[in-house]
């Protein structure tokens, strides 16, 4: 049994953490270090690319001292990190040439709109709908914005990446210039079908193909650290987009596992045999890729769950907009047939939606303020309800369970109504850092800790299991009301969007 630690490094959207994960696949030791998002006066929403590294300075010094006082080595360094976020560097200096646009920003709709004609088109290529959210439509943004961008690129200087680019970039100082198949498939630009950039994508998108990184699989060399003394020599072994790493962390690996990510927004995931056909209600995407084996999935995003219920703390005042409006909710048995739709900026996955607003519906003079934060809870579960019964569909096939990760996931009475709901089983991990697990294990299966899946699956499972305690009629009562509340979003007046 190896004896090292492999240092797992998890970049997320509001903050970077750092384990510590042994042989077992379990952390020993865990920090976090806080990045700031940026909010330009245009709407934009970006982050400092040296802010992001910076952070992982700082969140990994720490793993260091503890290893170091341990007296245990850094076999390997492993990263997961938040997708879609596009960063641009100049190739001879290694710095930045812009902020990184965050997945949180829609600068790029005006170019998704100039390419609406060929959305299906880019669906079949890509697997995902042709939105803002893509890295491809951000960095075309930027060629068309930013003239130190565009000189770079007539000279060949320019480089693309996604934020695990940026950061093996980063630790390697500009020897490697790398992303793995899973961060690659939301870019917008990787061809499922051939597994490479796509040069009529690359085209459309006027990004030139020297700007892009070399594709690798999620599970092996990236590089070498040379950026961190008391790192140098450490290979970066594993890089994977958060939602796959924590796909991967929760150890079940067999055709028809889903999970559910509950964050600010949620994130579901199937694993299916195969590349699945087109569907243009889910995202079809690089689950992981291993010794040349790919692993395809299913996905469907949403994107205000947590934040839904932030949103309804901030509307009643509430001192901790988040904790509050959850603790409100447990002060009431039900949402009494309040619904609430979280669709400040429209319905992601299922709908897709973009000009759905929020809506609360079913109040009455009876209801108070407890309803109202009981029915912000209550969504996250309808939502997530939505996206896992149309992967049932899109599959052919009953999903047995569903697996759960995320802050969200702390709050019983959220898991409880989510198996109510489901009438599945709901397995909550106990891991609140899987993504950086899963991309630790990805680090040890390249360090030969463990000898494949099979034996990956025999690891300690950490969960706490949710049974559905409602009958049939009681769950189709609640789902028509949910589904009714949806119509009416989906009917809110042109004036008031």
């Amino acid at each position: 049994m190896a004896k090292g630690f492999i240092l797992a490094i998890d970049q997320g959207t509001t903050n970077t953490k750092a384990l510590l994960v042994d042989a077992t696949g379990e952390p020993v030791f865990r920090v976090s270090a806080p990045v700031p998002l940026i909010h330009s006066r245009q709407g934009f929403v970006e982050q400092d690319p040296m802010l992001l590294w910076n952070s992982v300075v700082r969140a990994t010094a720490e793993c260091v001292a503890h290893a170091g006082a341990a007296g245990v080595a850094i076999e390997a360094i492993a990263i997961s990190n938040q997708r879609e976020t596009a960063v641009a560097w100049d190739a001879s200096t290694g710095k930045p040439v812009a902020n990184a646009v965050s997945w949180q920003c829609g600068r790029a709709a005006g170019i998704c709109d100039r390419l609406a004609p060929c959305a299906t088109e880019f669906r079949n290529r890509t697997g995902l709908p042709l939105a803002p959210l893509v890295s491809a439509g951000k960095w075309g943004w930027l060629l068309e914005n930013d003239a130190t961008v565009q000189a770079l690129a007539r000279e060949e200087r320019l480089r693309f990446g996604t934020v695990a680019s940026w950061l093996v970039h980063q630790l390697t100082e500009g020897a490697a210039h790398v992303t793995d198949l899973s961060n690659a498939s939301r870019t917008g630009l990787l061809n499922l079908g051939t597994l490479n950039w796509d040069s009529g994508l690359l085209e459309a998108f006027r990004i030139p193909a020297s700007a892009m990184s070399v594709l690798k699989p999620s599970a092996g060399l990236f590089g070498e650290c040379t950026a961190i003394p008391d790192l140098t020599g450490v290979p970066v072994l594993a890089a994977i987009g958060d939602s796959h790493a924590a796909m991967f962390g929760h150890g079940r690996y067999g055709c028809g596992t889903v999970k559910a990510t509950y964050g600010t927004g949620s994130s579901l995931m199937a694993l299916t045999a195969a590349l699945p056909e087109d569907t243009p209600i889910l995202a079809r995407t690089v689950a992981w890729s291993i010794d040349g084996a790919v692993q395809y999935a299913l996905e469907g995003n949403i994107p205000m769950t947590g934040s839904g219920v932030q949103w309804v703390g901030e509307f009643l005042d509430l001192a901790n907009p988040a904790a509050d409006t959850a603790l409100l909710a447990e002060t009431v048995e039900n949402a009494a047939g309040v619904y609430f739709v979280p669709a400040m900026v429209g319905l992601g996955a299922p709908y897709w939606d973009a000009q759905a607003r929020g809506t609360i519906t079913g109040l009455g003079h009876a209801h108070t303020s407890a309803h109202l934060a009981r029915a912000a809870v209550d969504a996250i579960a309808y939502q997530v309800a939505d996206v896992f019964f149309a992967m049932e569909h899109a599959m052919g096939s009953r999903l047995a369970n569903l697996h759960a990760d995320g802050g969200a996931t702390r709050n019983r009475t959220l898991m409880q109504f989510q198996a109510d709901i489901l009438g599945r089983t709901v397995l909550r991990s106990r891991n609140e850092e899987l993504s950086a697990i899963g991309a630790a294990r990805l680090a040890g299966l390249a360090l030969g800790w463990w000898s494949g899946l099979a034996e990956m699956e025999s690891l300690a499972k950490c969960e706490d299991s949710f049974s559905p305690s409602i009958n049939d009629g009681e769950r189709e009562t609640l789902g028509r009301g949910w589904k009714d509340a949806i119509r009416r979003t989906r009917l809110v007046p042109e004036v008031n969007r």
